[in-house]
């Protein structure tokens, strides 16, 4: 299972670029406050940052969000682009495991989630939605809820559908 500054040294660039941008676009305070936690950590004032072209500063941006120290920024980013830009996907996946939900928000979940009911939401997922998106939702998913469910991490581990690296 990784954590969220994992997710981004092992996704591909472009999907980075694309969680990135999308914040940009329409969280611009969320944007703002991850240059902030990137500009802080690399040492630089944040209006550094703010003058490289975009291209530039995504691709610093995510070098940055990569490292352990910025996990917590890495989860607030993915979390904003999950909630806001992947809710489909969030409530597909819920919906398939009977989890209620509020546009793919949870208050509880349960403890344990059987087996066959894990797969067949996996397999909705991953039939519906680039297998990319998917891992990153799947292993933040775990990561981010008290949930933490062992067969999710096995599918996770194992399902060559399910890695990130594979990119070019």
């Amino acid at each position: 299972m990784l954590k969220s500054h994992e997710l981004f040294g092992f996704m591909s660039p472009a999907l980075a670029n694309e969680i990135l941008s999308y914040i940009f676009e329409s969280d611009k305070p969320g944007y703002k406050a991850t240059m902030a936690a990137v500009a802080e950590a690399k040492h630089v004032r944040l209006v550094f940052l703010e003058r490289q072209p975009r291209v530039e500063r995504h691709a610093s941006m995510m070098t940055a969000l990569a490292r352990p120290n910025l996990d917590a920024a890495a989860a607030a980013l993915l979390r904003a682009w999950l909630v806001k830009k992947q809710a489909a996907m969030l409530v597909d996946f819920l919906n398939a495991l009977a989890i209620p939900h509020e546009n793919g928000v949870v208050e509880d979940l349960p403890g344990e989630m059987e087996d066959t009911k894990l797969k067949a939401a996996v397999e909705i997922l991953l039939g519906k939605y680039p297998h990319e998106a998917v891992a990153v939702y799947l292993n933040a998913f775990n990561d981010m809820n008290a949930a933490n469910w062992p067969n999710l991490k096995t599918l996770l581990e194992t399902d060559a559908r399910l890695q990130l690296g594979n990119h070019a």
